[in-house]
């Protein structure tokens, strides 16, 4: 298959370098591990992709994914960005790390260092949201990063238009770059990851993509009608969703165009694809599943707000899964670590459940509830009052908040009628009691 993206040329030094590794894996009988490519969509419930029943839009390449790998119906992030980057990084709960908005502990240690000890090459592109240090994305284990919102903010101050999509301000390595020649901020992601991969197809690598797509404001790409290649940007505060179909469809094309690359690479079947959104979509948009309108829940704790899809292919796993076991954000780093068999350092005191068994087929549950705590950006608390520090358990069916608000979701998805435990049984009693502990042990570990 043709490549998508055009290779960059190997310096010397590293294919000394990769001749090297290569020289001690023979003499060792060390087996390459499989590749990551991890995937996390921008504001994107599991509504919006048609293998979870959403009619609303097209997804042929996500729809792919799970045709030839796993879908897990039960994935669970916290209800907005920046809490959902840190937890996804560190496999950690936000109660025991996420101290504000748009930051990430400079201690804190992440799937890339863990990997990267591992032997593997480290990229992220995308969407950063996590401090303005220069040297942040090296200093968490990437060894080479293009970003955007990583050196400078949302906006261009002189315009106050967004700077992520047409003719982009971006960061490579922490070094400003500004585009003017009618380039689309995803685009420029996508070939930078596409160079990365086949630069790194002869070693094991990690792919970190924390897409800009489909966050606000919606705007036509390139590949839409009405795609203007001079527009300096949208307007600060363009939530409108008249363009939201063609932020999905390149979030589709996005996902196809990277796994173009595996497979031209010849690293398809050695890579595990991993897709997955960091919150619920916008509150501006509504669509369609299985006939039933979901409207976005974006910084809320519903399951709209909170519940995403989550599609994985890779090695050993067969086509056409299906999973209703629970997975949260935790626990992707201990499964990265499982994929490139290594262990979680114990200090690290991982909150996560290694899901490989699952998508192999050889393993229980990984879990049996999950956890959510979110403290809402004070910026954000006049537009959801009430919710400014929260935290809920649930199992498949029930939910627990801190407050002690309980519902049966398997009837109640939209949380509308509370459960008087008095009149329900005793199943409910039991998940009540038991998601009550799992509260009191995480905010009783966090207190100390």
């Amino acid at each position: 298959m043709k490549s998508y993206l055009l290779p960059s040329k190997k310096s010397a030094s590293r294919i000394i370098l990769l001749g090297i590794w290569l020289s001690v894996c023979t003499a060792t009988g060390y087996s390459k591990p499989a590749n990551v490519v991890l995937i996390m969509a921008d504001d994107m419930g599991y509504e919006c992709v048609g293998a979870y029943g959403g009619s609303s839009y097209e997804t042929p390449h996500l729809d792919r994914l799970a045709e030839e790998g796993m879908r897990f119906d039960h994935c669970y992030s916290t209800p907005i960005c920046t809490a959902s980057r840190v937890q996804i990084m560190t496999g950690k709960y936000n109660i025991f790390n996420y101290t504000r908005f748009a930051h990430i502990n400079r201690e804190e240690k992440t799937f890339a260092h863990l990997l990267k000890e591992r032997g593997y090459a480290t990229c992220i592109a995308g969407k950063w949201q996590l401090g303005r240090d220069a040297d942040a994305p090296q200093h968490f284990g990437f060894d080479t990063a293009l970003l955007w919102q990583h050196t400078r903010g949302n906006f261009s101050n002189a315009t106050q238009t967004d700077t992520r999509y047409e003719n982009p301000r971006i960061e490579r390595n922490g070094v400003p770059e500004n585009y003017s020649d009618g380039e689309f901020g995803p685009d420029l992601m996508v070939k930078f990851i596409g160079e990365f991969i086949e630069t790194h197809k002869d070693q094991p690598f990690l792919v970190y993509y924390p897409m800009l797509l489909p966050h606000s404001p919606f705007v036509p790409n390139p590949d839409s009608e009405d795609w203007n290649p001079d527009s300096p940007g949208a307007k600060k505060g363009t939530f409108t969703p008249e363009h939201f179909d063609d932020m999905i469809y390149y979030v589709d094309k996005m996902v196809g165009a990277i796994t173009d690359q595996l497979e031209a690479s010849g690293v398809l079947e050695d890579t595990y694809i991993i897709f997955t959104s960091d919150n619920g979509t916008l509150s501006t948009v509504t669509s369609k599943v299985n006939d039933q309108l979901v409207k976005g829940g974006k910084g809320r704790m519903t399951d709209a707000g909170t519940r995403v899809p989550m599609l994985v292919r890779g090695p050993k796993i067969d086509a056409g899964l299906r999973s209703s076991d629970l997975v949260d954000f935790t626990d992707v780093l201990p499964t990265l670590c499982a994929i490139a068999d290594r262990d979680v350092p114990k200090k690290m005191e991982s909150n996560g459940h290694v899901f490989l068994p699952q998508l192999r087929q050889k393993g229980e549950r990984a879990r049996d509830y999950v956890y959510c705590w979110y403290k809402i950006p004070d910026f954000m608390i006049k537009h959801f009052p009430g919710i400014e520090n929260q935290s809920f358990a649930r199992t498949q069916r029930y939910k627990l908040y801190r407050s002690g608000e309980f519902y049966d979701l398997q009837n109640d998805v939209r949380e509308k009628r509370p459960l008087a435990l008095r009149s329900e049984r005793k199943p409910a009693i039991r998940a009540k009691e038991m998601l009550q502990t799992v509260i009191n042990k995480y905010e009783a570990r966090a207190a100390q």
